[in-house]
């Protein structure tokens, strides 16, 4: 497998993902770790279209919450 995988997560005060850390180490927003997947500069995270209008696209990671919180 190519490319960098999610290998933590960074949370807001209600428990909510605001970031993630890559295995290359960098620390990239919500909104870009979905273009990146979707790109394929992240692997291992699917990108699937949500019913919510907020927020039209979501990751498809069933272990997300498996990924160690980082502060």
């Amino acid at each position: 497998m190519s490319g960098e995988l999610l290998t933590g997560v960074y949370r807001n005060h209600a428990g909510e993902i605001i970031s993630f850390l890559t295995s290359e180490g960098r620390v990239i927003s919500y909104r870009k770790a979905l273009a990146e997947a979707e790109e394929g500069v992240i692997t291992g995270a699917n990108v699937q279209e949500t019913a919510d209008s907020d927020n039209p696209m979501d990751f498809d990671l069933p272990n997300v919450n498996e990924l160690p919180e980082i502060y």
